[in-house]
């Protein structure tokens, strides 16, 4: 059939009956025709469209050939793991110089005053500094070696990313100190590290560190460097102790007259030893060597090579401590591109506001933020009507995650969600959470809310930071993603919890380039955690999901963390809590969506009478069981013993509820060794913790 036959068939004007068709048509049918012509023109460029994914989502992950079971990432060609991303880049030394490049010395490190716009170095500017600083160093007779360790004791900032540089400049070590560790922690790392210099950010931590060494605690520290000016006081206070106090601009200029040639190191080099808080005993230092870092690093880039990669006009903002290794592998990533670094003002409270002043387009976060974020928004929607639109509209962002489409141009973002997204700058196009889990709610209702890539991450400092993480594409939640093309990962049975690599499940193992040498000075925690055959055994269960991505699903030795990453020892805390005299038994439980710990206290039927008399309560055992006053005084007593015994804040419990009966072995609470049983009491009282945290929310 010909093409005018087919017109004639169906109808339709050939193209010069058209033109005469059109010349007829009334004025305002024309304009009918271009606007639906316009509209039509409009869907067609703004229509949804999916991101390709970079393998197939029901294939993530595959069995590597004779590796027990071990599985590999689908992005990889072979079981040999990916190391280097660049190859200019072996160290973190080169990933600043390529940065410094790339940039064409551009902007690199910016900081603000408050109510001010944000101020830049530049690229240059931060190497000189480096330069400077490690070459004062050297003139003060510090080894360019791997065994030469500085401490870094300040918040993220300028200065901390160029003393880090320094350091690398000429082979020497970082050791991030951070206050949550304790003023404890913190001498046995000076002393564990042989740290005779540390840089810090104020005053108050130099008299922390000077405090240490009047109290002899600390003999081997001599320097404090400074980067915040400081009075006379503090100088004749620091010579007394007999440590040299000097400012940060005091050794630079030193520097800068006495400057050495960079003396760069090799990939097997040590590059930081990051002391992991714990939740027992003394911090363990991991480490890591420049190849740990910079295979972490590719690997990211791998996963999102397609649809992430940085250029120099990405902005980072800088609020996550840089004392942990996931801020650090984030900003290796963006130094090596050339892109900048923006630092938040140092309190939380003013972050918003830096935000909306520097407008970064990537946005590293923890599932607390997002907690938080989760509940404004639902909070702001207080009434029936905007309650309705909210999840409405949210169900509309969902229906298209579940198609791979994340976008911010739709008509919900425009009515509904544009607010929450210019609260973030408006320009933010990549987050990545990590260091806990994040509850499948609110990573779902976030990644429509904010219309942008959203990854999850999983891993522990031991494995740099990062061993699996979420690809492009696939939206769904729930799971960590598949293994990082630098590592494998295989599931080995907990046969104590009945878990069995056989079944899909077990303790999560990794091996690869990221995973770090071992912990300083410490043979038997090293032996703990890395096996013969190299593999890292990190504590945590998980579950192989049909289509590769790994489900985290217990704790091996009943360690966790909450919602901001830090981790808890319920065990440790239980112990203090049972020498509260009305105590008889104490549960205490938390979780990582949780920013806060619960507890369920059975009272001690011998002693609880006379304690409660002695407070002027009265009544029967059942009775004091019942009283919510007494329960507020048995929560204010445990607090205190808990403060006595240097439990930090987020070790001690919220809120309690009382329970009548005994856990015993009977009722299947204890073993027969009297040990609690933890997941069937998580099952016993879920009603009651589930009240306690509706009762506190955050």
């Amino acid at each position: 059939m010909q093409a005018h036959e087919l017109f004639q068939h169906l109808r339709i004007p050939e193209l010069g009956d058209v033109r005469q068709y059109v010349r007829t048509l009334p004025t305002n049918t024309l304009m009918g025709v271009g606007a639906f012509a316009a509209l039509t023109t409009y869907w067609y460029t703004t229509r949804p469209k999916a991101l390709k994914p970079p393998c197939d989502l029901a294939m993530q992950s595959v069995e590597v050939e004779g590796g027990d079971r071990a599985r590999r990432s689908t992005l990889l060609d072979s079981d040999e793991q990916l190391t280097y991303y660049y190859d200019d880049i072996r160290t973190m030394y080169e990933v600043f110089q390529r940065g410094n490049k790339v940039s064409n010395n551009g902007p690199c490190l910016g900081h603000r005053k408050p109510n001010q716009p944000y101020e830049w170095i530049s690229y240059q500017e931060v190497s000189d500094r480096a330069e400077y600083v490690g070459s004062a160093l050297l003139h003060r007779g510090f080894k360019a070696a791997s065994d030469t360790f500085v401490g870094i004791f300040a918040q993220n900032r300028p200065e901390w990313v160029i003393t880090e540089l320094a350091c690398y400049t000429y082979s020497m070590v970082a050791v991030p100190l951070y206050d949550t560790l304790g003023a404890e922690a913190i001498t046995y790392v000076i002393n564990k590290a042989d740290i005779s210099l540390v840089v810090c950010d104020t005053p108050e931590k130099a008299n922390l560190l000077l405090s240490n060494v009047e109290e002899k605690e600390t003999p081997v520290l001599r320097t404090i460097v400074l980067m915040e000016p400081f009075d006379d006081d503090l100088a004749e206070r620091a010579k007394k102790c007999g440590v040299e106090l000097v400012s940060l601009e005091e050794i630079e200029n030193e520097g800068k007259v006495h400057r050495k040639e960079p003396h760069p190191p090799k990939p097997e080099d040590l590059a930081v030893v990051c002391f992991t808080s714990g939740t027992t005993g003394n911090p363990k230092g991991a480490m890591l060597t420049h190849k740990n870092i910079v295979s972490n690093s590719s690997a990211f880039l791998k996963v999102t090579e397609d649809v992430v990669f940085p250029s120099t006009k990405d902005v980072l903002i800088s609020f996550l401590p840089l004392a942990h290794m996931f801020e650090r592998v984030v900003e290796c990533v963006i130094l090596c591109h050339g892109a900048r670094i923006g630092f938040f003002q140092g309190d939380i409270r003013l972050l918003m506001d830096d935000l909306k002043v520097l407008q970064p387009t990537i946005f590293p976060v923890v599932p607390r933020l997002l907690n938080r974020m989760f509940d404004r928004i639902y909070g702001q929607a207080n009434t029936p009507i905007k309650r309705w639109m909210l999840e409405f509209a949210s169900k509309r962002k969902e229906a298209e995650l579940r198609s791979g489409i994340i976008r911010n141009n739709s008509l919900w973002d425009k009515i509904i969600f544009g607010k929450v997204q210019a609260s973030l700058g408006g320009k933010v196009r990549l987050l990545i959470t990590g260091a806990a889990p994040v509850s499948p709610t609110v990573l779902t209702f976030l990644r429509g809310a904010l219309g942008c890539q959203f990854y999850e991450g999983y891993g522990q400092t031991e494995c740099t930071a990062g061993c699996s993480l979420t690809v492009p594409g696939d939206w769904t939640a729930g799971h960590v993603g598949a293994p990082m093309p630098c590592n494998q990962i295989k599931l080995v049975d907990v046969e104590e919890m009945q878990y069995f690599a056989a079944k899909g499940e077990g303790e999560v193992c990794v091996k690869g380039p990221n995973v770090f040498n071992g912990y300083l000075k410490d043979a038997e925690k090293t032996a703990e955690a890395l096996d013969k055959d190299g593999w890292l055994h990190t504590g945590d269960v998980g579950k192989w999901l049909p289509n590769g991505t790994l489900k985290l699903i217990d704790r091996k030795k009943h360690i966790f963390k909450l919602a901001q990453g830090e981790y808890i020892a319920p065990e440790k805390i239980e112990n203090i809590y049972t020498r509260c005299e009305p105590v008889g038994q104490i549960f205490v439980y938390g979780e990582s969506l949780q920013a806060f710990l619960v507890g369920i206290v059975v009272l001690d039927p011998d002693n609880v009478l006379n304690w409660a008399k002695k407070r002027k309560f009265k009544g029967s055992y059942e009775q004091l069981c019942k009283d919510k006053e007494f329960k507020t005084i048995v929560l204010e007593d445990l607090v205190r013993l808990g403060k006595e015994a240097g439990l930090k804040t987020f070790e001690q419990v919220k809120d309690i509820a009382i329970h009548p009966e005994m856990f015993s072995i009977e009722n299947g609470l204890l073993t027969p060794t009297l040990k609690a049983k933890r997941p069937e009491l998580r099952k016993y009282f879920e009603s009651q913790i589930n009240e306690l945290y509706a009762n506190n929310k955050v």
